[in-house]
């Protein structure tokens, strides 16, 4: 279990204001003292996960945040980095001291929580100490409450069996790649192993998508490009479909008999992780980019840059032969997501598979708030490699 990816796990973000008793409660879902609790108001910072599972849901992300009313010019970058979790949550537990009650405070966050189509769950803390008035709090959000007490652990199991019923069935996409297979469907998968692949393992695109086959009783054959046409030869019949890395697009369709479906992990990540429709929409922004014009190349990890890095080498080539010169290109990596969108002309984005949909979503939506274009890795380098129309032709009865 604690194998799973955080990326694909449910996130659920606790929130409230100092001293409502979030670090306890997590500590009193999880069984474990895995967040500082104290009297001093401000106690957690920075936002704290911790990857767990809760029965019968799986796998999930519980994230502590730091308190909605903090104060000082520290406080006011605590909230800040409390409402950016907003971007990646999927359940959402809302925690009130019944001595404090209801304020502005919480009544934004409800607010917030509806605008997102985040579900949450109110839950009226520390009934241990006092007696609360939870029909006065739910007439004013509108939402049941739930009573605990995170030191006696008083109603958290009955909170665990409710956070199992209102998590989302789509906070992610059913299949990689399955929904497109039947079973006993031989895939092939064309992995380069160069300077930027991890020593002694697969990246997670490769890892996941592999397993979605084979959960879907198909089967996987795993070649470097270079191997590719050797391995076609080998085979009795052609396969379902080849799925390659974007990089080695040009290599792979030149090797591919036109027969024979291809795409890559990023076009299928496109839709795992996001929106595909919007995200080749953004393709049509290629056609009009001239020298000059602000792009963003946004990354959702930190890793060490190679030579013939994509995000930084490879992908700034292939735009400015399309602008025909000069562009001013924009980075942005791991969790950092530039606030003034409205300033670029285009936004390419990696497949996302270190973040969870939800928050892939979020990106694109903020895009699509400004107006600005968005697109991935693998959609454009196919465009760029003139087979984008190949490329999507496995995907194109699921848009």
């Amino acid at each position: 279990m604690q194998e799973t990816p955080r990326a694909n796990r449910l996130h659920i973000a606790i929130f409230g204001r100092r001293n409502a008793g979030k670090s306890s409660l997590i500590n009193a879902i999880t069984g474990q003292d895995i967040a500082l609790v104290s009297d001093k108001a401000g106690t957690t910072t920075d936002p704290v996960y911790k990857a767990m599972e809760i029965l019968p849901l799986g796998p999930c992300v519980l994230i502590d945040t730091a308190g909605i009313d903090d104060e000082g010019e520290l406080g006011v970058l605590r909230i800040k980095k409390t409402r950016e979790v907003l971007d990646k949550t999927d359940l959402a537990l809302l925690v009130i001291d019944p001595l404090q009650g209801i304020s502005t405070f919480e009544l934004e966050l409800v607010e917030e929580f509806r605008r997102r189509n985040i579900p949450f769950i109110p839950v009226i803390n520390k009934i241990d100490q006092a007696t609360p008035s939870p029909a006065d709090i739910e007439k004013e959000i509108k939402e049941k409450v739930h009573l605990v007490s995170a030191v006696s652990k008083e109603g958290i199991d009955q909170l665990k069996e409710l956070i199992a019923l209102k998590a989302p069935s789509d906070y992610q996409e059913p299949a990689i790649i399955g929904d497109l297979l039947q079973p006993g469907d031989m895939c092939i998968l064309v992995t380069p192993i160069d300077s930027a692949a991890p020593k002694g393992r697969l990246i997670l695109p490769q890892v996941q998508t592999i397993r979605d086959i084979l959960d879907h009783d198909s089967q996987a054959l795993v070649v470097k490009e270079t191997e590719l046409a050797k391995a076609l030869a080998s085979l009795k019949n052609p396969p379902r479909i080849v799925i390659t890395d974007s990089q080695a697009f040009k290599e792979v369709e030149r090797i591919l008999d036109p027969s024979i479906p291809l795409t890559s992990f990023s076009i299928l990540y496109a839709r795992y992780k996001g929106d595909l429709k919007i995200l080749l929409a953004g393709i049509e922004k290629l056609k009009e980019i001239k020298p000059g014009d602000k792009i963003l190349i946004a990354e959702a990890c930190t890793h060490h840059r190679q030579q013939d890095d994509i995000g930084t080498v490879k992908i700034p080539r292939l735009l400015e032969k399309i602008a025909g010169g000069k562009l001013d290109l924009h980075w942005s990596s791991g969790s950092g997501y530039p606030e003034n969108l409205s300033s670029f002309e285009l936004i390419i984005h990696c497949g996302g598979c270190m973040l969870n949909r939800r928050q892939m979503l979020s990106r694109i939506n903020k895009a699509r708030e400004k107006g600005v274009p968005i697109t991935n890795y693998g959609l454009f380098l196919a465009y760029a490699n003139g087979i984008l129309e190949r490329a999507l032709a496995p995907l194109v009865h699921k848009l």
